[in-house]
């Protein structure tokens, strides 16, 4: 989950280039301005996020919540559809929000 200025061209350069490496590393967009990685297993979401902090722009503020595929499950949709991300889950997987 990530909240980055956008007031000035350089910022949103940093948004874009942070927005585009997350959508290139796997990421799903779940909401505007939350995505969504499957990870296997933990050492898997360990290295994904080591590459999050490497590429997260210094300004503005990124969040990280690892989840399991149960817990994920158990989460209620209140409107909307299923996502793309939720439909290929599988027990065995993890979440990096």
């Amino acid at each position: 989950m990530f909240d980055l200025p956008t007031d000035t061209k350089e910022h949103r350069k940093e948004y874009t280039k942070f927005r585009s490496f997350l959508l290139r590393d796997g990421y799903d967009m779940l909401q505007y301005s939350v995505y969504a990685r499957i990870c296997p297993n933990g050492d898997s979401a360990d290295k994904h996020l080591k590459r999050l902090r490497t590429y997260a722009p210094l300004n503005g503020a990124v969040r990280v919540i690892t989840i399991t595929n149960k817990q994920f499950s158990e989460a209620y949709i209140i409107t909307g559809d299923r996502t793309r991300q939720e439909k290929r889950i599988t027990e065995s997987q993890m979440l990096l929000f």
